[in-house]
């Protein structure tokens, strides 16, 4: 049995609105599942190790449609799989009163998740609650534009901060910036990342508590988050020049 609510949480840290195909991985009551944009700017991985099923592999081709599933359902879930020549065909969802069946997917049809190499981080913050809800309501108030830009700097008392920006560097139209301090190697940097997508994974983990930020002057970010035995980790590499 899963919560509903705990279900949808784990959907959501790799669904980010976009990636609908992935595999589940289940091992030793352990769930895996391995992620990348359809653009390829963000790979991911999230983990929750309390997920007592049998072993297995599933193929999720459309997140989208499970989602829709679930959501008719409520409290505790009962997981069931079918399954055809040692294929998983189909996964059984049953509450109180649903019975609800989501076909699975050929595990050939889901596309191969690329790898990240650590890089040398330059910048290492933690982001409270405060600030990851700052950062979505400085990101909503400009919700028209999808560029942020990522500085770090020296503020007026003198303390090495990181610079989130919202908004027009070149000063001629609206702009936010929300400043915060951490472990800072190196001032000068700017980095473009695409802001509606930062704003997703920054919502999609507002129920954990708080999380970790790593910066490479090379222009990758890595966003780690964790409670109660659900990991999630993202690599999001910066926006070309072009793009901002």
């Amino acid at each position: 049995m899963i919560n509903k609510l705990k279900l949808q949480s784990i959907i959501n840290k790799y669904y980010l609105g976009v990636n609908e195909s992935v595999k589940w991985e289940i091992k030793d009551n352990s769930l895996t599942i391995d992620f990348m944009t359809p653009s390829k700017d963000v790979i991911g991985k999230l983990t929750c190790n309390d997920f007592e099923l049998e072993d297995s592999k599933l193929a999720i081709y459309d997140t989208k449609k499970l989602q829709n599933l679930i959501s008719i359902c409520s409290g505790d879930l009962l997981l069931e799989f079918e399954k055809m020549n040692k294929i998983y065909t189909k996964l059984n969802i049953s509450d109180l009163n649903f019975n609800l069946s989501y076909a699975l997917s050929d595990p050939l049809l889901i596309n191969k998740v690329g790898e990240v190499n650590e890089a040398d981080w330059v910048v290492e913050l933690n982001l409270t609650t405060e600030d990851i809800n700052n950062i979505i309501k400085a990101k909503s108030a400009l919700a028209q534009i999808d560029n942020m830009l990522i500085t770090t700097t020296t503020n007026l008392d003198g303390e090495d901060v990181i610079e989130f920006v919202f908004g027009d560097e070149s000063g001629h139209n609206n702009k936010i910036t929300y400043q915060i301090s951490g472990d800072i190697k190196e001032t000068g940097i700017k980095l473009p990342f695409n802001s509606d997508m930062f704003k997703t994974i920054l919502q999609s983990n507002k129920d954990m508590e708080g999380g970790k930020l790593l910066l490479s002057s090379m222009g990758l970010m890595r966003l780690d988050f964790s409670l109660d035995g659900i990991t999630s980790k993202y690599f999001m590499v910066r926006r070309a020049e072009a793009e901002y």
